[in-house]
């Protein structure tokens, strides 16, 4: 199988992930992936093929040099994000993309048009996979682990590319922030890695938020409305007050490359009591501090301000920006930089308005910047991939463990 049959195939798996299961992976359509990639890599003739408990499947293709070059990795994740259903994915194939609107589904009138999205008319004359409008693609992250199996499978069928150890982890659950939980770094057991999970053709990054999760309960006083006064506290209200204490201007929506922001997630409940979620996300420690800061004083403000309510507060950090572990040893960053200048392909350094399994693996001792997938659009019914980037990032990976070979006679 070539990278785009593989990616065709993986993503007809459902392996959506679930927040509320409490379970690792939180989903068995991610275990049933696993099984199958299990049986691939096996047929491909890897070695230390591991799929363990929680859904980690980890494997080897062993060193074919006899030179002392550290052992790399090269991370993906199964599962597909929560947002938009991944059960039932019918991929499609435009052949020569002209640069007009794509109908997704005639019946519902779904169109990816480039007007909604003038990125798509970089890719005209290629060849794009897309969605028949009524799920998202998978490319993230399935076109990752397409991109890693195929060039395995080039690396063992092209003993004349010397190369070291490489190990390669598939991982449950990170779109809902766990796909590290379990790593086993340890047993990994290599120098550094790279997850190929970033979008489109070049990208390449190593700084990623410091983020971290909000939730704020209020207790009110509920009375009947027409003997309320000075006795009936609205929870409702208090907690519209709570978000209207947040800087408006700093919220996702308002926010681009490196300022950060505060994201209203969630606002439930009733006179009685209400809930309020967000999340906090800065590139910038001090700043990621501050903001925590200004949650904590609104919510101060509010308690004083509603004294017969209850306001409790809980703040936890999810993850932070992996530019501190990696910046150290910036020649890793180097060999994916230059891997793509020698294959054509212009790097794209950019931070992640976001996180990825590689943050938090990368302060867990396995410091591991981010590479393009190639996809586009994800998480929603227009994600798409342009088959020539899912290509290229196979022959990335193929040269940066050719590049770390080099590196070491």
């Amino acid at each position: 199988m070539n990278v785009v049959d593989r990616f065709i195939k993986y993503v007809k798996f459902d392996t959506e992930s679930n927040t509320t299961t409490g379970t690792t992976p939180s989903t068995p359509g991610q275990r049933v992936l696993a099984e199958e990639l299990k049986k691939e890599l096996t047929e491909i003739g890897l070695q230390d093929i591991s799929l363990d408990g929680n859904g980690y499947l980890m494997a080897t293709l062993p060193a074919n040099t006899d030179k002392k070059v550290p052992t790399i990795g090269f991370v993906a994740h199964m599962d597909t994000s929560p947002d938009l259903t991944g059960k039932n994915v019918n991929p499609r194939i435009v052949k020569s993309y002209d640069g007009k609107d794509i109908l997704l589904n005639k019946d519902l009138n779904i169109v990816l048009s480039p007007n909604d999205f003038p990125e798509l008319l970089k890719f005209k004359d290629q060849d794009i996979i897309v969605t028949d409008g009524t799920t998202l693609l998978g490319a993230d992250d399935k076109a990752g682990i397409a991109e890693i199996i195929t060039a395995m499978k080039y690396l063992k069928d092209h003993p004349e590319i010397e190369h070291g150890k490489i190990r390669i982890c598939f991982t449950p659950d990170e779109e809902i922030g766990e796909g590290a939980d379990h790593f086993d770094v340890e047993k990994f057991g290599a120098e550094w890695a790279y997850t190929m999970d970033g979008g489109e053709l070049g990208e390449l990054e190593y700084e990623n938020f410091n983020a971290a999760g909000v939730k704020i309960a209020i207790q009110g006083r509920s009375v009947h409305p027409g003997s309320a006064k000075d006795k009936m506290v609205n929870a409702l209200v208090v907690a519209n007050k709570l978000v209207s204490l947040i800087p408006a201007n700093e919220r996702p929506e308002h926010t681009s490359h490196y300022e950060g922001f505060f994201h209203l997630m969630g606002m439930s409940g009733s006179v009685d009591a209400a809930s309020v979620s967000f999340i906090i996300r800065d590139h910038d420690r001090a700043l990621f501090e501050s903001r925590k800061q200004i949650m904590r004083n609104a919510v101060e403000y509010l308690q004083k301000l509603y004294p017969n309510s209850t306001i409790t507060l809980d703040i936890k950090d999810q993850y932070y920006n992996m530019r501190e572990k990696v910046e150290p040893v910036i020649k890793i960053v180097d060999y994916a930089f230059n891997a793509m200048q020698e294959l054509g392909i212009t790097p794209l350094v950019k931070p992640i308005r976001g996180g990825t399994d590689g943050a938090r693996l990368s302060f867990m001792g396995l410091p591991c910047p981010n590479i393009f997938a190639g996809g586009l659009n994800f998480h929603g019914r227009y994600e798409y991939v342009p088959i020539p980037s899912l290509e290229k990032a196979v022959k990335v990976i193929v040269k940066i463990a050719e590049l770390v070979t080099k590196d070491h006679n």
